[in-house]
């Protein structure tokens, strides 16, 4: 299994406990690709433009994608989130 693959399917088994699915049963994890040796970046996007846990979700994507073997740093980015910006370069820094 290759590390996309890996975190991926780590990432998607992330439960969302406002809706109670997780991740990938929602179809919220945009895009996983690696951008360097062991860098890997996620997109996705949270259930509502105003979802009240979209920086939970975020930092727990990004949490759970560093867990994995091979990978050094995750980025992670949120679109479509009236917060969305603000989200990221936090979760990024």
């Amino acid at each position: 299994m290759s590390l996309i693959e890996k975190v991926r399917n780590k990432v998607e088994a992330i439960i969302d406990p406002e809706v109670g699915l997780s991740l990938g049963a929602l179809g919220l994890i945009l895009n996983v690709k690696e951008i360097g040796e062991g860098l890997i970046q996620i997109d996705f996007i949270a259930t509502s433009p105003y979802c009240p846990l979209a920086y939970s979700l975020a930092k727990a994507i990004k949490t759970v994608a560093e867990s994995v073997e091979g990978v050094k740093k995750a980025y992670v980015y949120l679109h479509g989130h009236f917060l969305s910006e603000r989200i990221n370069a936090d979760v990024n820094r």
